[in-house]
């Protein structure tokens, strides 16, 4: 009938459980509340006689009544209420004195997170305090975070440091008047101990209550906010409020530089295993029966190199045809712009198309209706069951990592991890020929470097890739006029082509390669090896680094001339040659290869003593040389 019986409840409850169902009412994203399981929460407030469901929720327990008595549904509708009602019951200032905070009250709710922030595990009121202080002041800020990681990671670094003061810092850490330079120094070894010995730690404890092994990573991290959270209480005047000595905020030790750990991209062997039919079939059978989508949101993933969270929070109508070209659009910037498109092969176009109508089937089997064009505009592609009735919110990105990781474990395929796919991708990319520049532009990387640390280059790789790169030497008619054909991808054909060619009408001069053919095929130079002065001279990628340091030289014997006239024609004499060298250098930065070829000096040391033709050898000597000895030892 619709109908609730709130008879006989206590006035207080009774509101308590009108002001829920009207908050819940208005939520964008809400679970599904049904009448009997809200009927049967009265009921057994009735019976138990409760007075609030603030304080049974909190507890757990109230005057002997365990939370056990209710089912999933009704436990789920206790915590959202008294949730919410928390930022009613308390004020700011009581949720610093009661060791929580609530993001509510500065405005603000982050992402698949409650208001409810505990600061509980923090055993030592004035570091609790410290922290509670430094957490609203980033929720006032206007520069506060996208999500709760900050926090997260400021709060573990209270924990850890709380559970050594008080097990080693005198009264436990309670009196900050009490400890100096030598706890904090004292704090800084135990966890560095910890760290190389895989050490449990004090403080934090995992999902399943097992205390949790410190590592690099957590280390770092706790130094590093540890460190920022007491140098902004030094700089508030916070430590000298709660009398704690500067000496041990300096003794804090700083996190030290991150390790840019890069993955690998797939072995062939796990590439294959992670795209056969047979394992993506039971892939879908096994940890998506509810038909989700996991199946279609790892094909996506392999096949446009996306982050994984992209692909996961794709939008309904996220593909279409423009000119015959099927297209992904997709959000690069992590804040919800949905304008990035990129070409995807026909089969992945097809599926995503199947994947739409059924989600559009379960709207309206939910709905009962299909949905409006506003509705259709936010609903995601793959929508979740929970606190999505309109199907806008996507699944979890911890629901598909943890299917993906069983499956994996399943299949005996190692330590694999979605985000491989992504080297992977950005690797083949580079060997079809594809540059870096492009690479970036393709997975949305904001830098070269970025890039590079996808794509897996070999040395050869880079070796071979730089010698292409050809602009025309000091003594031509455009100095650094680039001569290899433009700045797109070759093919692999037309690079393995390209790599011949070079090795029939070039060889290595100092500081180039000399492509004046007699001399190629191993006559004398007619002009004394005047590379510089010649036209067919000209400089390679290889050779960035020796007319870098060439050009310093000169800048150096201009700025010590005896004379301006001098240093002015030092200068005119060098021009075609610092022409040349910022044709080179556009040339590379336009193919996304000028850092790498800074990086790499590919010139071997003696060519910088010597020139190369007085150790080189012509083949018809070569030879002679060898008919000579045959004749030798026949007779």
């Amino acid at each position: 009938m619709g109908l609730l019986n709130l008879t006989g409840l206590h006035p207080l409850i009774k509101a308590e459980i009108k002001w829920g169902l009207n908050s819940h009412a208005q939520l964008k994203h809400r679970t599904h509340w049904d009448i009997g399981s809200v009927q049967g929460l009265a009921n057994y407030c009735r019976q138990q006689k409760m007075t609030s469901l603030v304080d049974f929720a909190s507890t757990g327990e109230s005057d002997g009544r365990s939370r056990k008595g209710f089912d999933s549904r009704v436990r789920r509708i206790v915590l959202e209420i008294s949730n919410g009602l928390r930022c009613v019951y308390y004020s700011p200032a009581d949720t610093k004195e009661a060791g929580f905070i609530e993001t509510e009250h500065f405005g603000r709710r982050f992402p698949k997170a409650q208001s409810h922030f505990d600061l509980a595990a923090i055993s030592q009121q004035w570091l609790r305090d410290v922290l509670w202080e430094y957490i609203a002041g980033m929720l006032r800020s206007a520069q506060c975070p996208r999500s709760r990681g900050p926090f997260d990671y400021v709060r573990r670094a209270c924990v850890e440091l709380g559970a050594f003061l008080e097990v080693d810092a005198p009264q436990g850490g309670h009196d900050p008047t009490l400890l100096g330079a030598e706890h904090a120094q004292r704090f800084a070894a135990d966890l560095l101990n910890r760290e190389r010995h895989s050490l449990p730690s004090l403080g934090i404890v995992r999902s399943d209550g097992k205390p949790s092994t410190v590592t690099f990573g957590s280390r770092r991290t706790t130094f590093v906010y540890a460190r920022k959270l007491m140098l902004d209480a030094l700089s508030s005047g916070q430590c000298a409020q709660v009398g704690l000595d500067h000496t041990f905020v300096s003794a804090l030790p700083t996190g030290g530089k991150d390790r840019k750990v890069s993955r690998n991209p797939f072995t062939d062997e796990v590439a294959r295993a992670l795209a056969d039919d047979t394992n993506l079939k039971m892939f879908a059978a096994n940890f998506d029966p509810n038909d989700r989508g996991l199946r279609d949101i790892w094909e996506a993933i392999v096949a446009t190199g996306r982050r994984c969270s992209e692909i996961i929070e794709l939008r309904l109508d996220c593909t279409g045809r423009y000119r015959g070209l099927p297209m992904l659009w997709h959000d690069q910037t992590k804040v919800g712009n949905y304008n990035e498109g990129i070409r995807i092969p026909e089969y992945l176009y097809t599926r995503l198309g199947e994947r739409r109508d059924k989600t559009l089937a379960s709207f309206e089997d939910r709905n009962g209706r299909v949905p409006n064009p506003d509705e259709r505009k936010q609903m995601a592609l793959f929508p979740t069951d929970v606190r999505s009735p309109f199907g806008d919110l996507s699944i979890s990105y911890g629901f598909f990592s943890s299917s993906f990781k069983e499956w994996v474990d399943g299949l005996n395929l190692g330590g694999s991890v979605i985000h491989q796919a992504r080297h992977t991708m950005a690797t083949k990319l580079l060997a079809a020929g594809a540059s870096l520049a492009h690479i970036r532009r393709y997975l949305g990387q904001v830098s070269d470097r970025m890039a590079e640390h996808y794509a897996k280059v070999a040395p050869s790789d880079l070796d071979d890739l730089l010698s292409t790169v050809w602009v025309a030497g000091p003594g031509a008619a455009e100095p650094g006029a680039p001569l290899f054909g433009g700045l797109e991808p070759l093919s692999r054909a037309e690079a393995q082509a390209l790599a011949i060619d070079l090795s029939r009408t070039s060889t290595p001069a100092e500081g180039g390669v000399c492509t004046y053919q007699p001399v190629v095929n191993g006559d004398a130079c007619p002009w004394k090896m005047n590379c510089e002065g010649c036209d067919k001279f000209v400089l390679s990628g290889a050779d960035l680094l020796y007319w870098r340091r060439k050009q310093e030289q000169w800048r150096s014997y201009a700025e010590r001339a005896p004379t301006d006239e001098i240093a002015d024609y030092l200068h005119q004499t060098f021009e075609p040659t610092a022409r040349a060298i910022e044709g080179l250098e556009n040339a590379l930065a336009g193919l996304g290869l000028l850092e790498q070829a800074l990086a790499l000096d590919l010139r071997r040391p003696q060519d910088y003593y010597q020139r190369i033709w007085s150790i080189n050898f012509r083949a018809s000597d070569l030879a002679a040389a060898d008919s000579d000895l045959l004749e030798e030892a026949t007779s």
